[in-house]
């Protein structure tokens, strides 16, 4: 077996066996791709086999990546995707040793999440115009993003029949296609609820079914671009940072809780995050709040 053929069929068995996203197995393909193709030009060879497959090689690549400017956060995606890729050629036999397994990847330099004040999220939600479709389908959507926390794809994969709005919960499928469940907020709840006749319209016009909560003019679910454009509209029309994005209200959303005292478990929990590691890059946004407020208000700071 080549090498090109055992990726094909990782790719094959990420989609049908892990269930993976068709954005997460793109992303996979990129990256090994490029591995494969740095492989063949390294060895001058049309196809690259499991001999030419070896650490040696691999800390080339990743001294290559280095040496073209790329972020470390790609270096990083790209050998976890090798290393994934070297243990599932292990467990079909291809490999005796996964040549990934030793490599160390890059130290990630921290970046705190980008959230909004109340204040600001109070202006954004309140941007959308209640007096026509479109402005209370918007104000449902913000109110959704913000109130459960949900990433834009999962906003975008809501059904009806997955919401329960009698007592504020919706099932939503993150990364992996893992279900959990997410809590909407009064406001929420009334904000969709205000928008579901104009959703009923809307199919009747087109004389069409659907199961999505939030649907287009053509009466089909929207998707993750349209969301983004949409938000843009709204930011521009709250005066707020243009670089603002649908994962802002998500990052808002978790610095707001911890920001109230909530259990940092719940809130992992609440995100969906597999990790607590994940979740606590939120804890070092409330601490830097804090320190910043000790420096301006303490005498002795």
């Amino acid at each position: 077996m080549t090498l090109e053929q055992g990726l094909a069929e990782f790719l094959t068995h990420l989609g049908l066996e892990k269930n993976a996203s068709e954005k997460t197995v793109k992303s996979y393909r990129e990256d090994l791709t490029q591995a494969l193709t740095f492989t063949r030009e390294r060895t001058s060879k049309a196809h690259v086999s499991p001999d030419d497959w070896n650490t040696r090689l691999l800390r080339a690549f990743v001294s290559w990546l280095h040496e073209q400017g790329y972020a470390k956060s790609t270096i990083a995606r790209r050998l976890a995707a090798v290393r994934s890729f070297g243990k599932f050629l292990c467990r079909q036999g291809v490999l005796k040793e996964n040549p990934a397994k030793s490599l160390r990847a890059p130290r990630q330099d921290k970046k705190l999440p980008h959230f909004l004040t109340l204040d600001a999220v109070q202006k954004l939600l309140t941007a959308p115009r209640d007096t026509d479709w479109a402005g209370r389908r918007d104000r449902a959507m913000l109110e959704t993003l913000y109130s459960a926390g949900v990433r834009v794809s999962e906003l975008v994969g809501l059904d009806l029949l997955d919401s329960d709005l009698s007592d504020g919960i919706v099932t939503v499928r993150g990364k992996g296609k893992k279900e959990r469940l997410a809590l909407l907020g009064p406001q929420a709840v009334a904000a969709i609820n205000t928008w579901l006749p104009d959703r009923a319209t809307l199919l009747a016009k087109a004389h069409k079914e659907s199961t999505a909560v939030f649907l287009n003019k053509n009466g089909t679910r929207l998707n993750v671009r349209s969301v983004g454009r949409l938000l843009a509209k709204h930011l521009k029309t709250a005066g707020l940072d243009p670089r603002t994005s649908p994962h802002t209200l998500r990052h808002s959303f978790a610095t707001h809780l911890l920001d109230a005292g909530a259990d940092i478990r719940g809130v992992q929990e609440l995100l969906g995050h597999k990790s607590l590691s994940t979740t606590q890059v939120y804890t070092h946004v409330t601490t830097r709040r804090l320190q910043d407020s000790y420096k301006k208000a303490h005498p002795r700071s």
